[in-house]
Order: structure tokens, then C-alpha cells, then sequence
């Protein structure tokens, strides 16, 4: 995805995954120690695998809890996603993705008792920046946090006076440029192949899929897109993308594909711009009708 108008490149891991930043023009080492701060004060604050983060902390014992301003974005795109997914999409799944064994050890076994994901409004409620809870939490930002860190990392690069880049998280992508980049659709069944392009300008693209943070056995596969009311996998749709004008926007609606009808699919769209395509168990394929990919026929 390196392109001409972007010869510089840096690769490093991030919150437990592979990062890949590309620009225009070089980086001081002090602006890359600004971005790699960034990245550690983010992580200290929404990992649920690290004992010193916050999120940690709420998981100990119910109370108030101060975040920091960026919480707001995030949190308010959470609700929205919440709503329209009938409250599929939550950031209040962690303790069902640790008890299928997705959990801080990645025992990737799971326990005999699989929590159930409460309601929001049950357990949390949110003064602002300020989080209270009736009892210990598991928060999980997974489906939306690391485009979020992604925007958040672009806001730094701009800063900078960088003008064209790519952040690459792991596949999700944010692009700033005049140029198109071309994106690679990975095959949900066959990583080895692509099921299709799209162009990038300006614009970010996310994807979620079953394939990907899988484990269990042959006779019960599981993986970390949870319908929290049941505690199980969804299995009816195996992979979705979704382009917008954000990484969180773009993130988190590729996770909420695998949850809404179409009344759902269509509040996507309007409510965030979002283009989507997502692809169902049995192989066949929906698109928006805004999606501009090339899909292999």
C-alpha cells in the first residue's frame, strides 16, 4: 500500500497487533516518540489486558471512574451503535469474550459459566467523562477503539504538517492524500486471495471477521464477534467492511454488519455516511448501493 507520493515508512507493534505508518515526508524522532506515547496513554486507559489500565480498575469494583477528553467520541458513537444494533454492538461484552477464553492469559478455553453481557444503561451510566457503575465492568472497546486510535494517530500527523499518509492498523486504514490507494478485500475463507478492491481517497476502511481472533475446536469454533444476549459467535455473517470519513465510524460499523437487518443496514448508512459490504455464511454477498468496490465475479 506504500505509494510514490509516500516514501517514508515505519512498522512497530501496537496494543497487541501490527501497525504500519507511511508519509510523504520524514519524521523527527521526537514526533515518533509523540505518536508512541500516544499509542501507550491510549492503551493505559481501554486495555482489558493489562493489569494497570483503567479499564482494569473498573473491572475490580463498581465506582466513579474519571476518563480523559477523548472518551466522548467514543463513547457517544458506542451508544449510537448500541441503539441501532438493539444492543448487539456494546462496549459491555468483555466479560463474555473472557469467559469464551479471550481473556487477558489468552487461555482461549472456555469456562464451564459464560457471563452474560448486561444491559448499558443497567450497570453504567456517563456524567460527561465520568463513568458510573453499579458493578464491576468488563469494558471492550474492540470495535471501534483501534480505528479511533487510528484517527487519533492521523490528528498527530497532520499536526505535524504531514499532508499525505496512510495509518494501517492491523488492515484497518486511514488515507489523507490526493492520490487513490487501491485496497485488497481479503477472502473470509482463504486469506491468500482478495474477493475485491476498493479505492481509497481521503477516506478510511475498516473490516471484521470471523476468521480473524478465532479459536476453540472443530466441533465449537469460536471468535470474538459475540452476541452478547446468547454469549455465543455470530455465525450468520462471516466478514463485513465498511468505508467513511473515519477509522472509528468506518471500525465500528464493519462490526455492527454482523448484527442488523435491513432496517438496520440502512440506518448504518444514514445515520454515519458509511458505505458497507458484508458477506453471510453461505457465501453470498449485500453491498450499499453508495459502495464503490470492485468485486471479483
Amino acid at each position: 500500500m506504500r505509494s510514490a507520493s509516500r516514501l517514508h515508512s515505519m512498522s512497530f507493534e501496537a496494543i497487541g497487533t501490527h501497525w504500519q505508518i507511511d508519509t510523504d515526508t520524514a519524521l523527527t524522532a521526537a514526533q515518533w516518540r509523540q505518536i508512541h506515547c500516544r499509542i501507550e496513554d491510549f492503551d493505559r486507559t481501554y486495555s482489558r489486558f493489562r493489569a494497570d489500565s483503567l479499564v482494569s480498575k473498573i473491572a475490580d469494583a463498581p465506582g466513579t471512574f474519571e476518563f480523559g477528553g477523548d472518551c466522548l467520541p467514543l463513547i457517544g458513537f458506542y451508544r449510537r451503535l448500541y441503539e441501532i444494533t438493539g444492543g448487539a454492538v456494546t462496549p459491555l461484552v468483555g466479560a463474555t469474550l473472557e469467559d469464551l477464553g479471550y481473556d487477558a492469559d489468552y487461555r482461549l478455553t472456555p469456562r464451564p459459566a459464560i457471563r452474560s453481557t448486561p444491559a448499558w444503561d443497567a450497570v453504567m451510566t456517563w456524567d460527561g467523562t465520568t463513568l458510573h457503575t453499579t458493578a464491576p465492568i468488563v469494558l471492550d472497546v474492540g470495535a471501534a477503539g483501534k480505528g479511533y486510535l487510528i484517527d487519533i494517530l492521523g490528528e498527530q500527523l497532520a499536526s505535524f504538517g504531514v499532508r499525505s499518509f496512510v495509518v494501517d492498523g492491523s488492515g484497518d486504514l486511514l488515507h489523507r492524500g490526493p492520490d487513490v490507494l487501491r485496497v485488497g478485500l481479503e477472502h473470509p475463507a482463504d486469506p491468500s486471495k482478495v474477493i475485491g478492491v476498493v479505492p481509497l481517497t481521503n477516506s478510511a476502511l475498516a473490516a471484521s471477521a470471523a476468521n480473524r481472533r478465532a479459536w476453540g475446536t472443530t466441533d465449537r469454533v469460536l471468535h470474538h464477534i459475540v452476541e452478547p444476549t446468547s454469549g455465543e459467535p455470530v455465525s450468520q455473517i462471516v466478514a463485513g467492511w465498511a468505508v467513511a470519513g473515519s477509522a472509528m465510524i468506518a471500525d465500528g460499523v464493519a462490526t455492527a454488519l454482523f448484527f442488523v437487518d435491513d432496517a438496520g443496514l440502512a440506518e448504518l448508512g444514514d445515520a454515519f455516511g458509511a458505505s458497507w459490504l458484508r458477506v453471510s455464511g453461505n457465501g453470498s454477498a449485500r453491498w450499499s448501493a453508495t459502495f464503490e468496490g470492485e468485486l471479483n465475479r
